[in-house]
């Protein structure tokens, strides 16, 4: 599996732009530390105050366990993966699949109901189509009949999900679904549950900007997370956030875009018009009781854009913050839970 935000050529149907990382080093309590490269990204583990006999070794034992068990089931980039064989799969019938590959699509179907088809893991035709997936940029713009073929070989309504046995079923044998937006946020919620069962109660996970932390850092303190100025040149905070038992992710546009023609072309495919989005809406950040929503949601709003997204999210009393572009500076629309969790700006 490749994160969606680890490389922009890569993006499914959006690019993630974040930098979410502990304000302040834990210091004078016993920490446990670790970080490495994964699925086309990296992660990075803090566990505070570990419990008696949890020591590095057993934490990095649960995040290679974790991380081993998403990449061999919902990995793009691996023949054997149970995606993948799906994907290669031109049945309409029922497909087995795990447990955990059920949760996640049928979370992703949810927001996909919810948000009005903003989310869509069926979309990678139309990402390829517009030169944004892993085959890379294409030298011409689609046709608009190219675009409406794609579309027709996607759609989020075309797949179902079964819990029990465990199955998918596409309506059409074109169908293929994508989980990058998604599969990340899972992996961390999965991570966060090992350290439960551990007695860990102490922790921050980042996997690839897909962020939950619970308890306290090495300080007794709150954890403290700095979400990135949506800018292009250096990295710098815009806004100080404080999490417990909570999770955020960003999605934004930034960095990520084409230009063709003196037009600048966003990575971020609206799957309902099978075109680039075309709004200010630099990035916005979703903070939720679980990784997978976060990212889920993230995803979803960043294609709805500030207005219809600000709007949604408000209904749905969800914590988000929407950073805008305007008059060659940035202005942001922020929801009441988000403000509660929000430290500085």
């Amino acid at each position: 599996m490749r994160i969606k935000n680890s490389m922009p050529s890569l993006v499914v149907i959006a690019v993630a732009c974040v930098s979410l990382a502990a304000c302040a080093p834990p210091a004078g309590t016993p920490e446990i530390a670790l970080s490495g490269p994964t699925m086309g990204t990296t992660y990075s583990v803090k566990v505070a105050a570990p419990p008696a006999g949890v020591d590095a070794n057993a934490v990095r034992v649960a995040i290679d366990d974790v991380l081993a068990r998403i990449d061999l089931d919902m990995s793009g980039y691996r023949d054997d993966s149970t995606l993948s064989r799906f994907n290669a799969s031109t049945s309409t019938d029922w497909f087995e699949v795990s447990e955990d590959m059920a949760n996640v699509v049928s979370a992703a179907l949810e927001v996909s109901e919810l948000s009005h088809g903003a989310l869509d893991i069926t979309v990678a035709p139309l990402v390829n189509l517009w030169g944004m997936g892993p085959a890379g940029e294409h030298a011409e713009l689609p046709s608009d009949a190219e675009v409406e073929q794609a579309l027709a070989h996607t759609g989020y309504r075309k797949l179902q999900v079964r819990m029990s046995p465990a199955a998918l079923r596409k309506e059409i044998p074109e169908l293929t679904i994508d989980l990058n937006a998604v599969a990340a946020g899972y992996a961390v919620d999965l991570l966060a549950s090992r350290f439960a069962s551990m007695g860990i109660g102490n922790f921050m996970i980042d996997l690839g900007g897909e962020l939950r932390a619970r308890g306290r850092n090495g300080r007794g303190q709150v954890w403290r997370i700095a979400v990135e100025r949506p800018i292009e040149t250096e990295q710098e905070p815009y806004a100080v956030v404080q999490l417990d038992d909570l999770s955020i992710t960003t999605s934004g546009e930034y960095r990520h875009y084409i230009v063709r023609n003196g037009h600048r072309y966003s990575h971020t495919i609206d799957p309902r018009t099978g075109r680039p989005v075309e709004h200010d809406l630099a990035s916005v950040v979703v903070a939720t009781g679980t990784a997978l929503q976060a990212d889920a949601w993230t995803t979803a709003l960043n294609v709805l854009g500030a207005e219809a997204g600000y709007a949604l999210a408000r209904e749905r009393n969800m914590a988000a913050m929407f950073i805008v572009a305007a008059d060659g500076g940035l202005r942001d629309e922020t929801t009441e839970p988000f403000r509660r969790i929000l430290v500085t700006k």
